[in-house]
């Protein structure tokens, strides 16, 4: 007999091997389920799986995907415009723009290019900023030039550039029917270009004496605009003027010094030694004369001297280059000045109510240079200027002095002044007639000048 001493208690190892297979066959199919279930929503979500077949049968493509746009913020601009207002200064206009060392630092670099502390009112400015930011300053210097400041990385850059004008050649004329800016305002013009026609001609024709009714002119000039506005005029190109039946013309031309000028039909400098008169528009209240009748002293005496009644405050020019020779007050003359032309002729302007900046003794002056204002210190009754000329140390009426012309167009340049005067001739023909009416047979001198 066989005898079994195994433990009746211990399980099968068959029943066990079975277990463990159902088990591990469950978990297996588990994972392929859930690997099938993964792989099939995947597919379905996924927009970068294409089918090659469906793309060659022409079905459309699987969408793509979708990226948002990055949105930049909008930079805020202003502008900040307007005109010097009197009593401004750099520091008032950017107290609340930059600190006090900023300002300094920013006067102190642009003292070479345009000193901050000559902004002047009336000029125009612009402050451009950026979110509140300073980004750049543009000021009128003059009807010229202008000054732009401009932030650059944390730094300045400070410019000097010309004013960017639109520009227009145009030929306007008029007849003087009552006086010379008259005239011009009827055609729709400036009392600008009435100044700048009368110190054109300013040594052939005394504005102030020698103007006719029935007199008439044309202008070719060059306007400027700016942003589509009408800005002032650039210079006169060439002029032509009928002062009673006498034609003057002028036609500018820039001759070797390389400064422009202006020159008559034949080349020759319309500028002469001398102007006409130390003053553009006025009336002549007394004559030189050997005998006058003093309004104040009250008795006959010599009065050698030309008398300019004008308002206080209007400029007198120097008639001539020359030397400040002499600047004073006296008990007659008041306030004057005495310029020395040459070896020959001398000028003397009394009775200013205050001097020109900048005119003192031995400073050298220019023709048609600002040197005071008129006035009436000293012995005199009104406003007028006393304007005296001697030569060689004698009184001399300056109404009958004929000066020398200057410099003419030189001879290897006269055959660029003839095509530049033939061009500006062109244009003077191609405007229509200029209507002459109201002359009076007698041709007397307008008043009111």
């Amino acid at each position: 007999m066989t005898i079994d001493f195994k433990d009746p208690r211990q399980p099968n190892n068959c029943s066990k091997k079975n277990l463990n297979w159902k088990f591990f066959s469950l978990v297996l199919i588990a994972l392929v389920m859930g690997g099938y279930f993964l792989f099939s929503s995947s597919q379905a979500s996924s927009p970068s799986l294409v089918q090659a077949s469906s793309d060659q049968a022409g079905q459309s493509p699987s969408p793509t995907l979708a990226v948002a746009a990055v949105v930049v913020p909008e930079i805020k601009r202003e502008v900040l415009a307007g005109a010097i207002k009197s009593g401004d200064t750099f520091t008032s206009l950017f107290a609340e723009i930059f600190s006090p060392q900023e300002i300094y630092h920013l006067a102190h670099q642009c003292k070479e290019t345009f000193a901050l502390s000559r902004i002047r009112a009336g000029n125009l400015y612009e402050i451009h900023l950026a979110d509140g930011n300073f980004d750049k300053f543009v000021y009128d210097i003059d009807d010229k030039d202008q000054l732009i400041i401009k932030k650059v990385d944390n730094e300045f850059d400070v410019v000097r550039k010309p004013i960017p004008y639109g520009l227009k050649q145009e030929v306007v004329q008029a007849t003087i029917l009552s006086s010379l800016f008259s005239a011009v305002n009827d055609v729709g013009e400036r009392p600008e270009l009435a100044i700048s026609l009368a110190d054109i001609f300013a040594w052939d024709i005394d504005f102030i004496r020698d103007i006719r009714e029935g007199d008439s002119f044309k202008v070719l000039v060059e306007k400027r605009f700016r942003e589509g506005e009408f800005s002032g005029y650039g210079p006169v190109l060439a002029a032509e003027f009928d002062n009673n039946g006498e034609i003057f013309k002028a036609f500018l031309f820039e001759a070797k010094d390389g400064r422009p000028s202006y020159y008559d039909e034949e080349g020759k400098s319309v500028r002469k030694a001398f102007l006409k008169a130390p003053l553009s528009f006025s009336r002549i209240s007394s004559g030189f004369t050997n005998r006058r009748f003093h309004p104040v002293l009250k008795r006959y005496k010599p009065h050698r001297a030309i008398d300019y009644a004008a308002p206080t405050g209007t400029p007198i020019h120097s008639v001539g280059n020359g030397i400040v020779t002499r600047k004073g007050y006296t008990k007659y003359n008041g306030r004057y000045v005495r310029i020395r032309h040459n070896s020959i002729y001398e000028t003397h302007y009394n009775h200013m109510s205050r001097y020109a900046k900048g005119i003192n003794v031995g400073v050298r002056v220019n023709q048609g240079q600002t040197i005071g204002y008129v006035g009436s210190s000293g012995l005199a009754t009104g406003p007028h200027l006393d304007f005296r000329m001697y030569k060689n140390g004698a009184s001399v009426n300056p109404l009958r002095v004929k000066a020398p012309p200057v410099a003419p167009v030189p001879n290897e340049l006269l055959a660029e002044f003839n095509k530049v005067k033939a061009a500006y001739a062109t244009q003077f023909n191609e405007a229509p007639p200029i209507q002459i009416s109201s002359l009076q047979p007698e041709n007397k001198p307008v008043v009111g000048q």
